[in-house]
């Protein structure tokens, strides 16, 4: 008998049954940084992130933009009574001002708007989904994640939901990547090239901010001046379960 057998009759089902299910792993994995409390802002503060994810917000208390936060937790190691992590992989977000936490000025009516809009253009996205992903400029580390999906523990296909090398066949545009100046056309071409409905989903940091790299000329900082993202997914790399949430928010199987 083959030893992939016996390793398969050994472990069993390995495929998670989430969303129809809880999973511990899902629930307890590691998200972008926050800072719980009311703390006042300040230029030691600030300084302490890299990629200037730490500001002011209106009331001039410290706020967080984990569009922007790499996960390097120089924040969380050098004032640990300041910041923490938020837990759970369901990070995603419909508007780029959802990432910044505690929550920028953004009312209900506002993101109900928003909501209903992506549901009424997703509703024929229901039972079988086609995604292309494009890579504007990834240092890989999303890739590796991207193509997990496809691996036992997550099988994307038992969702009906395919990955495609075409465009004309796209429902969903997934692209990972700082945006770089040269990738700018071509993610354009492959937005032009999709039948609508469609949707764009930001996949990590650098796709939601540029990360690191944020800034010209060698970027944009993020594809969101190049394309109308619809879904914003952060993380350095963010998990397989924060863009399979995402890829439900898209299909209208999850609010």
């Amino acid at each position: 008998m083959s030893p992939w057998v016996l390793r398969g009759l050994r472990e069993g089902v390995v495929t998670t049954r989430w969303p129809n299910r809880p999973d511990n792993y899902a629930s307890s994995w590691r998200g972008p940084a926050a800072a719980p409390g009311q703390v006042p802002v300040s230029d030691e503060l600030t300084a302490i992130c890299p990629a200037g994810a730490i500001s002011a917000g209106p009331d001039q208390t410290v706020r967080i933009d984990q569009g922007k936060c790499v996960l390097c937790g120089r924040c969380v190691t050098a004032r640990p009574e300041v910041f923490g992590w938020s837990a759970g992989a369901e990070v995603a977000a419909l508007t780029r001002a959802g990432l910044v936490v505690p929550a920028a000025e953004e009312t209900d009516a506002g993101l109900a708007q928003v909501r209903a809009a992506l549901a009424a253009r997703t509703a024929a996205l229901r039972r079988s989904v086609h995604v292309r992903h494009v890579d504007a400029g990834s240092d890989g580390s999303e890739e590796q994640e991207i193509a997990a999906l496809l691996n036992p523990v997550y099988d994307l296909h038992r969702l009906g939901i395919f990955f495609t090398a075409s465009p004309r066949h796209a429902d969903v545009l997934l692209v990972s990547g700082t945006g770089t100046t040269g990738m700018a056309e071509p993610l354009r071409e492959t937005y032009a090239g999709m039948p609508d409905p469609k949707v764009v989903i930001a996949v990590g940091t650098d796709a939601v901010s540029g990360g690191l790299l944020a800034g010209p000329p060698v970027t944009y900082g993020g594809i969101g001046d190049l394309l109308p993202v619809d879904i914003w997914v952060p993380g350095s790399p963010p998990p397989p379960f924060s863009i399979l949430h995402a890829l439900l928010i898209a299909t209208g199987r999850l609010r």
